[in-house]
Parts: structure tokens; sequence; C-alpha cells
């Protein structure tokens, strides 16, 4: 696959496409005297000179050598070369009188050092005033529009005259901002035209387990797309911060249809009626296209929305295994906060004690360590009923969430019939994570039934379903259920513990080579999710010890190597990346010392036959050593940052380092040079 098919536009232009900002017309910045057809340039240098000369010719620019010097600044910050042919230099410069555009065509092309590694031959350079508004985002994000059209900007190579020129702009500008048309007092029928000519708009929502990267990447990835294809699409992202850029009532009701990349379950009555596409997150970055297309085609099914009915309505057409791994990461995305900081506190409060006043109250015999610790297990003892809480709200709406909640804490408990009546939280013998996936999930379909049930009752009834019927009797048949079953599922819990406890030698480095790989094979996707709920699950255990921190251990190292791996292979190996790629990977280096995995995702995304195997490969001898030299970590998260509280840290961080280096080796060889 070409570089030209996973281009990323220049984020300045990315930003203010999305706004669609209205400002002056493209043919309005530009001058007869500023533009040049047919020229021929051999390098880079000469190519903004050429452009910086048209500006001075335009009456712009005060100062030649000041505007050119911003416009080299800016270059040193990333290529301004976006792919595809076209070259967008820009500078907000006091050199600057009047904002304006100069523009040329290079028939031969020029090495520009564009994104894509192919030749430049298409080029606006924006002038604008360092006072004032910002004129040059607001010309590149028209520009990023019209020339998103390959049709278009071959035509603006072959055009043999400035009048043609400066024509083929002026029309195309007018087809993609319709609106400024019709806003014309003495053109009300071009409104009324322009309001009925079937363009298509597309509207998508997109959301992962953490909110955090797939979640951005799918929105830009349709976006992006649907500009290539000509269509207006508005994503909304449901991070970690929470709903951002969210769909309005109105313009869910003027749209042709929704597509929902989503790995959990995101807010959907609003669709009701609409042509809804369910699909996952990775579909959204992977397959904008295609996605596109299918509601262009009107080929999605139309999505009914019945009130408490949500979940049955939303897993229409999804296989069973889809609906199990979107309440399971519901559940997840939930747990995460509670983990990471309950976690993190805990293991602070390990570092600032002092172990030797009295080893069997370590992380308590201090104040500060005594808050630190009390604050961190309060939070951190929440994980289980909040994950089997959500897995049951994802399947049954809000009156699935008491009821998966009770489950999870009673799970957690190790509550039996033997006993309740004396219980006793030493002796109980807890159901654990295992326990509370099962709340979660017999949670949720329980409140199905009852639902079912009582749709039979009279409607008198209606308004004590929601406040006394499914929370009361909902409750009470899940806390029967889990009662009857912890015993089993605590026998169960325990014997997967004691072996794990077991495993040593050979049998651990093996374990810790399979979760360290895990970590690496989708970077934040179901394979990465399992590996490290896995090792969260291990901090839950009662007692836990030296066998579960190795575990954590390992998947925190194989999980910080992918950035790590590829931000080397950018610094030692700089001619199998292109400038913007290398100058991405030095924030990998950051990424990978903070364990944040997703850092890779866009190197990845782009290149992932040449990508992942070298991560996977590396990240599996990261596991594997730091399982051999017996590291331990009792935090969920922190990377770099909790090195103080991991066992044998030195050990630990050769580990990581090791799979690092090898990891970018492999890459070297399966990265090819760029230019050879």
């Amino acid at each position: 696959m070409k570089k030209k098919k996973k281009q990323m536009i220049d984020f300045d232009v990315f930003n203010l496409v999305k706004g669609r900002i209205t400002c002056m017309r493209i043919t309005e910045l530009l001058q007869d005297a500023t533009i040049d057809l047919g020229v021929k340039v051999n390098s880079k240098e000469e190519a903004i000179d050429h452009l910086v000369d048209l500006m001075v010719k335009g009456g712009n620019i005060t100062d030649r050598e000041e505007y050119k010097k911003g416009i080299l600044a800016r270059e040193a910050n990333g290529t301004t070369g976006i792919g595809g042919g076209i070259a967008i230099p820009h500078s907000k410069n006091k050199a600057v009188t009047k904002a304006g555009l100069a523009s040329m065509t290079v028939p031969d092309g020029v090495d520009y050092e564009a994104m894509d590694g192919e030749p430049s031959d298409v080029f606006f350079m924006i002038a604008a005033p360092a006072e004032g508004s910002d004129v040059h985002l607001e010309a590149l994000s028209r520009l990023s529009v019209i020339l998103m059209d390959p049709v278009f900007k071959d035509s603006l190579l072959k055009a043999t005259s400035k009048e043609e020129y400066l024509a083929l702009i002026d029309k195309k500008e007018t087809e993609k901002f319709p609106e400024e048309a019709a806003k014309e007092e003495e053109k009300p029928a071009v409104q009324e035209e322009k309001a009925d000519d079937g363009t298509i708009r597309v509207l998508a929502v997109t959301a992962c387990p953490t909110g955090i990267a797939h979640t951005f990447m799918a929105a830009e990835s349709l976006e992006n797309k649907a500009k290539e294809m000509g269509i207006t699409l508005k994503a909304e992202t449901n991070g970690s911060g929470g709903a951002k850029n969210v769909l309005t009532k109105e313009e869910i009701e003027n749209c042709d249809g929704i597509i929902v990349a989503a790995d959990k379950n995101v807010e959907m009555a609003r669709f009701d009626g609409k042509q809804v596409l369910q699909t996952k997150v990775a579909d959204g970055i992977n397959k904008p296209e295609e996605l596109i297309q299918t509601i262009l085609d009107k080929k999605a099914p139309t999505y009914h929305h019945s009130g408490a009915a949500a979940q049955e309505d939303s897993a229409e057409g999804e296989s069973v295994g889809r609906q199990i791994y979107k309440h399971l990461m519901n559940g997840v995305s939930h747990m995460l906060p509670f983990v990471i900081g309950g976690g993190i506190l805990i293991a602070l409060a390990f570092l600032v004690d002092n172990q030797a006043i009295n080893p069997a109250n370590f992380g308590k015999n201090t104040p500060l360590a005594a808050l630190l610790k009390t604050i961190g297990e309060q939070a951190f003892g929440f994980m289980l009923p909040i994950l089997a809480g959500f897995i049951a709200m994802s399947i049954a709406d809000r009156p699935g969430l008491a009821v998966g909640f009770v489950g999870g804490a009673l799970a957690n408990g190790g509550y039996t019939f033997a006993n309740i009546m004396a219980y006793d939280s030493a002796k109980a013998v807890s159901s654990g994570f295992i326990g509370a996936l099962f709340a979660g999930f017999v949670g949720g379909y329980i409140m199905v039934l009852l639902r079912k049930l009582f749709d039979k009752l009279p409607s008198a009834l209606e308004g004590l379903k929601p406040i006394l019927l499914f929370p009361v009797c909902g409750i009470l048949v899940m806390g029967v259920v889990m009662i009857a079953v912890n015993p089993v599922v605590g026998a169960i819990n325990t014997g997967l513990n004691n072996f794990l406890s077991s495993m040593s030698g050979t049998s651990s480095i093996l374990l810790g080579a399979v979760l360290g790989g895990m970590m690496s094979i989708d970077m934040g996707g179901p394979f990465n999710k399992a590996a490290y709920v896995f090792g969260t699950a291990q901090l839950t255990v009662a007692n836990a010890g030296p066998e579960q921190y190795a575990i954590m251990a390992a998947v925190m190292a194989g999980g910080m190597v992918p950035p790590l791996a590829i931000a080397l292979c950018t610094t030692f190996f700089k001619n199998r990346f292109t400038e913007s790629e290398r100058k991405s990977g030095v924030v990998n280096y950051i990424m990978g010392l903070s364990f944040i995995t997703e850092g890779a995702i866009p190197f990845a995304a782009g290149d992932p036959i040449h990508i992942l195997p070298p991560c996977i490969v590396g990240s599996a001898v990261a596991g594997a050593l730091s399982m051999a030299f017996k590291c331990g970590l009792p935090a969920p998260h922190g990377g770099i940052f909790v090195i103080g509280v991991i066992t044998n840290p030195v050990q630990y961080l050769i580990s990581v380092a090791v799979g690092a280096v090898i990891g970018m080796i492999v890459m070297s060889f399966t990265k090819k040079p760029l230019n050879k």
C-alpha cells in the first residue's frame, strides 16, 4: 500500500476544515501578478524563492527576507507538502501588509519533502498579517477542501492561462461552499436549489473502550475520506473526556445516515428511524470508504428504538460474539479510571512508606502513606462492582446498572449461603474477576427477562417498574444467584490463582511472552485489552503477591515497547521514514515511557505489515525477560513513573530496553529505505 493512501494532513488544515470557517474567497486573495504557470524549479528552496517573489510582485509584503524566514521556520516544524502533488507553505508574519495568496504549477514536479514522498506540482503560498484574524489558517481550510479532488487538482496543472486557472478555482469553490452563494439576497433561488440538490450528509459516532486513541483516529479517518469523496461528514467522538462534537437533533433529522463505529455502547435512541450502520471502531480507521459508501448506497438497516428494549434494537444484525465484546468493553471502559487512579495511589503509598517500621503494615506505616493507600484501596475496591454494573447496563439499559453493581460486590466479597450468617471476609472465597464478569452478564439478562415478564402487568403499574419493581426484584434475584454460584466460581478463581502462583521457569517466561506480545497485536484493541484486563485482575486477588505482580509487570513491559521501538527506529534508521514521521517519532519516546501503547497506532495504521510484527516480537521479548527477572508491579499503570515500586527495577528497565531495541532492529529489516 502506497504512503499516499495513508497521508495525514497538516494539523492546521485538519482542525480548521472540521470547523468550516467562512473567510475571503480564494479568488479574492489571488492576483494575476501572484500566479505563475508551467514553472521549472529544481529544489524545495527554489520553489519557495519563486513563490516569495510572486508574493513580492503582488505587493503583499514589505520585507522579502523576513517573510521568507517565517516560511522556512514553518517548514522546519514539518513539511507543508501535504501529499498528492500539493504543497501549501504559509506564514503569519510581521512583514505582511495584507493577506494574500501566490500560486504556481510545476508540471515536472519537484521534491518538496512531501508526506507521501512524491513530487509536488501544485503550490499555494499563503501570507497573513501578524496581527488580526487567522487568515492563513482560514485559507488553509479552504484550499485543503477543494484540493482533495484529484481531478480538480489535475485540471489546475493543465491550465494554459491565468484566467482559466482562476475560473477553475472559482467554480470549485462555489461548488464546495454553496452556502455562501445562498446567502446573497439577489440569488434566493440558488439557496432553494442547493438545499435540494441531493448533497449527501453523513454523520458518525466513534468510541473505543478507553476513549483515547482509536476514538479520534476513526473520526479523523472518516472525515478525511468523506472529503476525498466530496461529501460532508460530521463525527461525534465519545472519548475519555466525554462526548465531543456532539450531533444535534437537527443534524440527525436532516442527515441521510449514521455510521456508529464503536466498541462500546453509545446513545442510540436519538437515531430512531434513521439509516444506521453499526460496526467496530477499527473499521472506522481502516475501512472508511466502505462504511461511507454503504450509507450512500442506502444499504444500512433502518434503526428502530423502543425505549427499554434499547439493547435488543442495537444488537439487531450483530453477531453474538460482537455483542458480548461490546458489553464487556462497556464495563472495562468504565472500570479503568477506578483501576488506574486507585492502583497508582496504592503504588505511591508503597513508594513513600517506610517498610522497616512494620513490614506487616507496609503501605500504612506513615500518615501520608496511610492516606494514599486508604484512598487508593477505596477507589480500587470499586473495580469489580463497576465492571459488572456497566456490563449489565450495556445489556439491559439503566435498570441493569444496580443489579450488576450488587452482583459484582457480592462476587468480590465471596458471599455464600454457608457464610452469610457469620461472614468473615478473611475466610470468604471471592469469585473475583470471573465472578464479576458472570454477575455482569447474568444480571443484564435477568433484567431483560424481568422486563418481558413485567410487560404483562396492567398499564397502571407502568410508573412503578423503574423505581420499585425492577430494582427490588432484579437485585433480589441477582443476589440469590450470586450467593448460590459463588462457591463454584470462587473455587475456579482460586484454582486459577494457584495455577498462576505455581508457574515458574519456562512456563512463567512463556506466559510473559504471550501477554507481552498480545499488548502489541492491536494496540488498544481486543487482544491488548484482554491482556491488560488479565493483568489488572491479578491485582484484585486477595493478598496478591509476587506472582500476581509479575504478570502485571510483564503486561506493562509489553505495552511500553511499541512506541519506544518506533521512536528508536525513526532516530537511528531515518531513511525508513518521512520527515513528518521522524518528527512524530520523538513523541513516542514519551508515550512509551508513560505506558501509552496507542502512541504507536498512527505508524501501525499507515503500514501495519512492516510495523506490527517487529513490535509484537519486541513486546514478547520484554514480557518474557520481565518474568525471567522476577520483576513485579503492584500498580496497574504509570510506566517509568512508577519505577520506584517495581521489584527489581534495574532488570525491568533492561527488559523494556532490550525489547525496544529488538523491535527496532527487526523493524529496520521490515521497513525498506524510502530512497533506494
